[in-house]
């Protein structure tokens, strides 16, 4: 049989472990705005949802928030993200933290870029979050003190705003 005659390296058994995605997926509406935000390899999922947009000519706009340790190493997909950058197809933001002294991270990025996120927010973007579990729970933090702070919303109010997000799938987190 040919499967006989391949190298051993073509006949290992790799464990595959499939896991729904529990509605972590693009919009299909082209017209609407996304925000994504994303540590280490939690970037790779946005790479296809900016092939797809570019692919389905969506005139929605695309904003990347992107976060690692160093840019000369961590920057996954640089060339495609600053592609779309330099083609106004994308709106780049990065956080890395090693590069400098004192860490900055992208819950620091999205506070120096409050006032834009609230707009995109009222534009009625959707919020996508792909990393790990520290970082999800820094931006959840970090997003409802732009609520409160660009919103004039008190503590309680961002909380209802930041819940109803999450009810409408405007904001729709994998992380792990």
């Amino acid at each position: 049989p040919l499967h006989d005659a391949l190298p051993i390296s073509l006949k290992t058994k790799i464990p595959i472990y499939i896991q729904p995605s529990h509605g972590f997926k693009l919009t299909k509406d082209l017209d609407k705005p996304i925000i994504m935000i994303a540590s280490g390899c939690g970037l790779a999922p946005f790479r296809a949802f900016l092939e797809e947009r570019f692919i389905t000519k969506a005139t929605g706009n695309n904003w990347l928030f992107f976060g690692e340790r160093n840019s000369k190493t961590d920057f996954y997909f640089e060339d495609f993200f600053k592609d779309l950058e330099e083609r106004n197809s994308l709106r780049l933001t990065t956080a890395f933290s090693r590069d400098q002294e004192d860490k900055i991270y992208v819950q620091d990025r999205l506070l120096e870029n409050a006032s834009d996120v609230w707009q995109w927010i009222h534009s009625g973007c959707l919020i996508y979050i792909c990393g790990g579990l520290v970082m999800g729970r820094a931006i959840d933090a970090t997003l409802q003190n732009i609520f409160t702070q660009e919103g004039n919303l008190s503590k309680e109010e961002s909380r209802a705003f930041f819940k109803s997000l999450i009810k409408e799938k405007r904001y729709l987190k994998d992380i792990y």
